[in-house]
């Protein structure tokens, strides 16, 4: 179901009094980038820093003032589609340029994010309530290390750093299913993505953890309160 659509059955939902999971705010919230950057940066969760042009000449001053590389996104999107390393003010040009004609309100939202120069891999630690229930690196030459895109994936036992950060990640948002995506900077663990209606069938499988299961039984368990 996409975004849009799921939006809008969640909000029904809620207003006919039937529990969901993940909460309607959960998902309004992480499925756009701007808004859940912004409730990690006020709960002190470090991200990537990431600046937010609303005309295509801010866009250019915004890559200016993070530095090339940098990272183009859109608002809203999954599986890495739709983004751009963007190594100088040429191509930043033409990209933008691109994104523009386009004529979508969501590609005349810049989100313009650091370049983190990270090893050829990111960390998902998926979250279940106020469990851990599994973890995974995603390794790929590519940059973005996507399992949608063909990283490999392989089980992680989380650092007691890695799962203080994602605990803390997870309740900003409000909780629930979650994925919570770490990359390794030079500086330390940061958090790029929540993501509120995660797939687990790579993570099942480089784990062997029933995830299905585990978020059955937390449906379970909201259903029952």
């Amino acid at each position: 179901m996409s975004h849009s659509r799921s939006l809008y059955a969640l909000r029904f939902f809620e207003h006919y009094g039937v529990p969901t999971v993940n909460p309607y705010d959960v998902v309004a919230l992480c499925g756009d980038k701007v808004l859940a950057s912004l409730r990690l940066e006020e709960a002190g969760v470090p991200t990537p820093r990431t600046v937010v042009a609303l005309t295509p000449a801010a866009a250019l001053k915004a890559l200016d003032e993070i530095g090339y590389p940098a990272v183009l996104k859109p608002p809203v999107g999954s599986w890495g589609r739709l983004m751009a390393k963007v190594d100088d003010p040429e191509e930043a040009e033409q990209i933008i340029e691109h994104k523009s004609a386009l004529g979508s309100p969501m590609h005349s939202i810049f989100y313009v994010q650091e370049y983190v120069e990270k090893p050829e891999r990111d960390l998902r630690v998926f979250v279940v309530g106020d469990e851990i229930v599994a973890a995974m690196t995603r390794h790929s030459k590519d940059w973005r290390t996507n399992a949608a895109r063909g990283a490999v994936s392989t089980g992680l036992r989380p650092t007691p750093e890695m799962a203080e950060l994602a605990m803390r990640a997870a309740h900003a948002v409000g909780g629930g299913v979650l994925a919570v995506d770490l990359m390794e900077s030079p500086d330390g663990l940061v958090v790029h993505e929540v993501n509120p209606t995660p797939e687990f069938r790579a993570l099942t499988t480089a784990t062997g953890v029933d995830v299905a299961g585990k978020i059955v039984d937390f449906v379970m368990e909201i259903a029952r309160r």
